[in-house]
């Protein structure tokens, strides 16, 4: 079933009291196309069932993915492992955005998924970056994730390009 692209910016209230109520968060609607609308929640719910989530973000680019990725599960005091084979804006972000933030992030070469246990100490998430946007290297071996102890950490596999040199 095709959805229809629904072409707005703004939504219909019943009344300033339903307006009210949307804009507190108390009831779940569409209040701003920016925010949601329908066509994107219909995307949403069904990448959701596909995947057998709970429910599923779409965002406007990789950058942003990533952005809310690591804003979401780490936070003042935290840390982050990367591997070093990123791409530029994903490095401009891990390198000084974080910090804005209070984000620590700590580089290391993915060639030896060894490299990212040595970098774990009360870290919180691990950033091998998949199928790399500046290298052929795969990432994405059990070997990293095994390196990771139970409870210690979240793995955040990032594949949103696979573009090689």
């Amino acid at each position: 079933m095709a959805v229809p692209i629904y072409q707005t910016t703004s939504y219909q209230f019943q009344d300033a009291a339903h307006a009210d109520r949307l804009f507190a968060l108390d009831e779940i609607g569409h209040i701003y196309t920016r925010v949601s609308n329908p066509t994107q929640d219909a995307f949403e719910t069904r990448l959701a069932a596909l995947e057998g989530g709970a429910a599923a973000l779409l965002l406007s680019s990789g950058q942003a993915a990533t952005a809310y990725s690591i804003l979401n599960l780490a936070g003042t005091g935290d840390n982050i492992v990367s591997s070093t084979d990123l791409y530029g804006g994903t490095w401009a972000l891990f390198a000084a955005s974080l910090k804005h933030f209070g984000v620590e992030v700590r580089f290391v070469d993915p060639a030896d998924p060894e490299n990212f246990r040595r970098a774990t100490d009360a870290t919180r998430r691990r950033w091998p970056n998949g199928l790399s946007t500046t290298s052929t290297r795969d990432s994405r071996s059990p070997t990293s994730a095994s390196r990771c102890r139970p409870g210690c950490c979240t793995i955040i596999l990032s594949a949103s390009s696979s573009k090689s040199r």
